[in-house]
């Protein structure tokens, strides 16, 4: 069979249109008490979780919720770290928190490998994709990277505010994952719209999101025929050449690689940038002694992913069990929060502080187990690189109007809108 017609067969698979599975009822409105009713996608959540979470972690360390069908929201460091390292209790077939769950047969793979992948099947999944996020792959990146960060700047041509996460946090990796998938750089309107299909809209009813979601799933297969009519050397070319116990990759794997690709490669960091910068527009000590020592930016970058940790993840329950106390049942949800675990006092001195020059940073914002971040050195370097710059040209910027700051909402957060006051 033709590679061509081999990705256009059966695409529905990809685009996760599955008809088995479990849908559960869309609860939404405002949470009654947050240890038995927890809601990641309530607004009080999006503007500040966490002294929601300083909250359940002093009280009711495991938190329960009815909603999504059933779920746990554990907020202690140990807590997090043990379920994410433990694989045989806890899958990880979907990671976004949602009113569906797809089919157990679904496992090992998922429909985003490796991020959704169970062992063994994940090792070899994450293996392939190494190569390419490597540092010194990374590296090569970086130069471009630079100049981008200084065009976008350079386009702000003498305005007095600007949204620093729509005009400049989102473009970095929206051009940065385009350009390694070989994507259009035009398309990262388009980029932006997936996001926010993928990962707030979770509480849309079932047949509206999966229209949203074709549309991300019609992209890439789009992207895919390109690629197989005009090979280059990138990720998609390579997804689509590429080989797995002798065989070639399931179009479903290779259409659910470049989504995850994509749409994480984008939204973490996009969050993490706009996160740094509405910390330093409020706090001035620290911005002012960053654009004057920028050699310290390294290590504060990563107390701003410790204390800002765009990313939480999902798990579903293998087995009825008791865990920790908690009497989970076959195909609950666990909420990992990874903000949470990296405020939690037990693990960390001063944990509700942004410490700038903190020394011992083992933070979680990458995850923990085997599905940490494979793409951790690209997120740093455009982390680094986009703070770099904008201190350079720009030190002194404070926040126009606090109230005008919005954040995402679900299991990525980060500033959606950041109108900064520059000079």
């Amino acid at each position: 069979m033709a590679v061509d017609e081999r990705f256009a067969r059966d695409f529905r698979e990809a685009r996760g249109d599955e008809p088995e599975g479990t849908r559960n009822e869309i609860v939404t409105g405002p949470v009654a008490d947050w240890a038995t009713d927890f809601s990641h996608t309530e607004p009080e959540w999006a503007a500040d979780p966490y002294p929601i979470q300083d909250d359940l972690r002093q009280r009711c360390p495991i938190a329960h919720t009815p909603r999504f069908g059933g779920g746990w929201l554990p907020t202690r460091y140990a807590d997090v770290a043990a379920i994410a390292y433990d694989t045989e209790r806890f899958s990880s077939r979907s990671i976004i928190m949602s009113n569906f769950r797809p089919p157990r047969d679904v496992a090992p793979i998922g429909g985003s490998p490796p991020i959704s992948s169970d062992p063994p099947f994940h090792h070899d999944a994450r293996k392939l994709l190494l190569p390419a996020f490597t540092k010194k792959a990374v590296a090569r990146q970086e130069p471009a990277t630079r100049a981008l960060c200084h065009s976008l700047i350079d386009a702000f041509d003498g305005q007095g505010v600007v949204d620093a996460a729509r005009d400049y946090a989102q473009h970095i990796p929206m051009r940065v994952i385009a350009g390694m998938l070989g994507f259009p750089p035009a398309d990262g309107p388009q980029f932006r719209q997936f996001v926010e299909n993928t990962l707030e809209g979770i509480n849309l009813p079932p047949d509206e999101r999966i229209t949203r979601m074709s549309a991300l799933f019609d992209y890439l297969l789009a992207q895919i025929h390109d690629h197989i009519d005009n090979p280059r050397e990138d990720l998609t070319t390579f997804l689509i050449n590429a080989e797995l116990y002798g065989r070639k990759l399931e179009p479903s794997h290779v259409a659910g690689t470049m989504a995850l690709l994509l749409i994480a490669g984008i939204d973490t960091t996009w969050s993490a940038i706009g996160a740094s910068l509405w910390h330093l527009a409020r706090v001035p000590a620290d911005r002012e002694r960053l654009a004057a020592e920028p050699a310290l930016l390294p290590t504060a970058l990563e107390e701003f992913l410790r204390a800002y940790a765009p990313v939480t993840m999902a798990r579903l329950v293998k087995q009825d069990m008791q865990w920790h106390g908690a009497d989970m049942k076959a195909d609950d949800w666990i909420l990992l929060s990874f903000p949470a675990a990296n405020r939690d006092p037990a693990q960390f001195e001063r944990a509700a502080e942004v410490v700038i020059d903190r020394q011992v940073n083992r933070h979680a914002a990458f995850g923990l187990g085997i599905h940490r971040c494979v793409g951790s050195h690209l997120a740093r370097m455009e982390l680094r690189v986009a703070l770099d710059v904008w201190l350079s040209r720009i030190p002194a910027f404070t926040l126009a109007d606090p109230s005008m700051v919005t954040w995402s909402t679900g299991q990525i957060r980060g500033p959606r809108t950041l109108p900064l006051r520059l000079g």
